[in-house]
């Protein structure tokens, strides 16, 4: 008996999963669910101003700018102190 149970058991448990796989929504349907919570979720942003997005992009390219700039010097400097050592052992 404990056989036939068992067997009962996992002919209930295919039929569970095709019975879950018709259930469940097509591609497209989660895809349009998907698209319908963004939109939503993007309703609840509060955007920056126009006057805050160019603020923040001033600073952005500022910083940008500077660490350029430290780049650009440490190259120079370590640049030099190379061709330096070079011309001394050279």
């Amino acid at each position: 008996m404990a056989e036939n149970e068992k067997v009962e058991q996992a002919v209930q448990a295919k039929k569970d999963k095709k019975a879950e796989k018709k259930s469940k929504p097509g591609f497209f349907a989660r895809a349009a669910k998907w698209f319908k919570d963004m939109k939503s979720e993007l309703k609840k942003v509060q955007w920056p101003t126009r006057k805050q997005t160019i603020n923040n992009t001033l600073i952005v390219i500022a910083c940008v700018v500077i660490v350029g700039v430290f780049i650009w010097l440490f190259d120079f400097v370590a640049g030099q102190a190379i061709e330096l050592i070079l011309t001394k052992l050279g």
